[in-house]
């Protein structure tokens, strides 16, 4: 198959979306929304196994994130313009698009259709990322992802071996090309994290109280999704455990769910013949191309 066609979408003056698709045009569109932190680049070879099913597979990089536009202020990454981001390009795709969404990218999902008046989506499939989630989970990605927010890494062995420290269950790469998609290289010379500093500056601002509303916020979101939904666990996640899984899905009944053994949570990089595996299989079950 071709390598992807790169597009943007204009979301207003100050972001503009970066992009790359997979497939025909005029197929089916499916969605991939990456968690924080990452890129449109997270996903592996998931988007190229959908477009060779015939599926159009569009993954973007969200607002802060990989090669779209940083926002001017902190509040400017709330989730609520992370919704509209996406509605907005699910809007100028043909169709009724799937969302696949990990982590950011699932709550992001589950949100704009649970929460909208119009069924604008034909599937959601959550990827390690539930209404509740393990606290100690999150805590340890935020310690991740703020260890080196500033000062950066000396060149891409370094960072290299922090995602090694981060994740040991992975085998470290033989090569970095793939890593070095989710760095930018500074005039200083130094590689840094290929999002905006202050994501991770208004995620540190929620409190207890926060974390319960919004919890029961996602919840009411979950429960109004009226189209097939999906979760794809992460055998070893720590941020989406066997009892919160268990919570999810005796609250939301209609919800269908699979674990990916051996990957943590981050299953599309983790397992991505598995977790690829597991959606195409979903989505040939519950909608036809």
């Amino acid at each position: 198959m071709n390598n992807p066609a790169l597009i943007q979408f204009t979301i207003d003056h100050e972001i503009t979306i970066a992009a790359e698709a997979w497939g025909n045009p005029q197929a089916k569109p499916v969605i991939l929304l990456h968690g924080g932190g990452q890129t449109r680049h997270s996903w592996g070879e998931t988007a190229q196994l959908l477009a060779e099913q015939g599926w159009y597979a569009v993954a973007y990089d969200a607002r802060g994130h990989g090669k779209s536009s940083w926002a001017a202020k902190e509040e400017n990454y709330d989730l609520e313009l992370m919704v509209q981001d996406l509605k907005m390009i699910a809007a100028q795709l043909k169709g009724k698009p799937i969302l696949v969404g990990a982590s950011m990218g699932g709550l992001t999902a589950m949100l704009a259709q649970g929460e909208s008046e119009e069924v604008f989506t034909s599937a959601v499939i959550l990827v390690d990322v539930a209404p509740r989630i393990e606290q100690k989970g999150v805590e340890r990605i935020f310690k991740f992802m703020s260890a080196n927010m500033e000062q950066g890494f000396a060149n891409l062995d370094e960072a290299a071996d922090a995602v090694a420290a981060y994740m040991p269950h992975r085998p470290r790469p033989k090569t970095l090309s793939r890593l070095e998609k989710n760095l930018r290289k500074k005039e200083d010379g130094r590689y840094y994290w290929h999002w905006d500093p202050k994501i991770m500056r208004h995620w540190m601002r929620t409190n207890p109280d926060k974390v319960l509303k919004d919890t029961q916020r996602m919840y009411a979101a979950a429960n109004q999704l009226s189209v097939p939904t999906l979760i794809v666990r992460g055998g070893m996640s720590d941020v989406v455990s066997e009892q919160v899984m268990a919570e999810f899905l005796d609250k939301v009944p209609h919800a269908q769910s699979v674990d990916v053994s051996g990957a943590g949570h981050m299953v599309a990089g983790d397992s991505n013949h598995a977790f690829s595996k597991a959606v195409i299989q979903f989505l040939n079950d519950v909608y036809s191309v």
